[in-house]
């Protein structure tokens, strides 16, 4: 048990060192399907001359990323959609990604929206409210149970390479593609009405 309390507060002061965190900006992506909004809240990580491939060797074990950094990122749709052809309710979602060593790559929505940060670091700065589990390594013991949605996602390169991680929507039909984005590497799934 103290070994565990000893990791995690080891974890906090490394990422969460008081009013001087170094945060990421925040990034939000918004389309309307029909007259209803969906959008994406999200931390923008800049690569700052690292590679992605070495980024992802410090994922924990159960290989799931929270698609972008610091606060949660939450999917927000004011109407039933499909994504990538699975149904998603109206309502507020966090959004991670799980990265396999080999294979398609994930989107994944959960109803779990994170833990407050100050049950982690009690000086969080104001504007961070909530944290995901997989900060801590923990998203298999604490909410996979939780998950509403789980899709593949199709690869791609981009036009040109973005330095902070990028997520969009381009709209399609009645729907929009979601891309996101990062250094030499696209990612995209389709968001479309229910019915």
């Amino acid at each position: 048990m103290k070994t565990r309390f000893a990791s995690l507060a080891s974890l906090a002061a490394l990422f969460l060192a008081g009013p001087a965190l170094a945060q990421s900006p925040r990034g939000a992506a918004v389309t309307t399907l029909g007259d209803k909004k969906v959008a994406v809240d999200y931390g923008r990580p800049a690569l700052k001359g690292r590679a992605i491939e070495a980024l992802l060797k410090q994922l924990p074990p159960e290989r799931i990323w929270r698609a972008g950094e610091n606060e949660v990122s939450t999917f927000s749709t004011e109407a039933d959609v499909k994504v990538g052809g699975k149904a998603v309710k109206a309502g507020k979602y966090s959004l991670y990604i799980h990265v396999p060593v080999t294979g398609k790559w994930a989107l994944i929505l959960n109803s779990d929206l994170g833990q407050p940060l100050g049950v982690i670091w009690k000086e969080a700065p104001e504007n961070l409210k909530n944290m995901p589990y997989p900060y801590l390594g923990d998203y298999e013991q604490k909410i996979k149970a939780k998950e509403v949605l789980r899709v593949d996602l199709k690869p791609g390169k981009p036009a040109a390479p973005a330095e902070n991680f990028t997520i969009s929507f381009a709209p399609k039909g009645t729907g929009s593609t979601m891309t996101l984005a990062w250094g030499d590497q696209v990612w995209s799934t389709d968001i479309t009405p229910a019915k």
